[in-house]
């Protein structure tokens, strides 16, 4: 049984498909979300892990700098003696310091096949768009010192049809997140990802 610190800054909507995943599906008895965590006070994230009954925090960033910052992220963290951390929406830009504390450790969701599209989540949405993409997705990643560059965990792809506009084209998009996060997590608790290269290699894995 692994706890889970959970991060975001805005609605979370991924959250709850993970926490149903840990009652009632592939993640029963192998995980738990010890605590949600958000920088911003009236995120929609709090709530949803409120609604659950899960322990969540605002943790203002008043005062302090960015490694000020992710230290007290930390400090909270460990309270809930944390093993992985999971990004659902999460704002800021996370400090060396943070992602050495947690190295391979944090993982991601993005709503693209990354490397294609990095960015803010609006943006990516707008460029796969414009640019006249046929096919587009979501990729699972461990979080590095980059920004979207961390190895590529699972990748989930979905078509772009030409009647998308940006509401459409992320709505089917969440869809296939909330597919693969749970299963990147259930990897994860199982020792199945190893990383060699720069490149996350799954080893045998007889769960489909």
């Amino acid at each position: 049984m692994i706890n889970i610190g959970v991060l975001g800054s805005t609605k979370g909507s991924d959250l709850p498909s993970i926490i149903g995943s840990i009652n009632y599906g592939k993640l029963k008895g192998l995980a738990k979300i010890s605590v949600v965590l958000s920088n911003r006070e009236n995120a929609g994230i709090l709530k949803k892990a409120d609604s659950f009954g899960i322990d969540n925090h605002y943790l203002s960033s008043e005062g302090l700098n960015r490694e000020e910052y992710d230290n007290k992220l930390l400090e909270t963290l460990n309270l809930y003696n944390v093993n992985l951390i999971t990004l659902v929406g999460y704002m800021n830009i996370l400090t060396p310091l943070f992602v050495n504390e947690y190295k391979n450790r944090i993982m991601n969701i993005h709503p693209s096949l990354l490397p294609s599209f990095p960015g803010l989540e609006k943006q990516v949405y707008k460029q796969i768009l414009d640019s006249g993409c046929k096919i587009s997705g979501c990729t699972l990643h461990f979080v590095d010192k980059g920004k979207d560059t961390g190895p590529i965990i699972l990748q989930k792809a979905i078509t772009v049809y030409s009647n998308d506009d940006i509401e459409k084209l992320k709505e089917r998009t969440q869809w296939a997140e909330q597919k693969i996060y749970s299963e990147g997590i259930r990897l994860f608790v199982l020792n199945k990802l190893k990383i060699e290269g720069g490149k996350v290699i799954i080893e045998n894995d007889n769960h489909s």
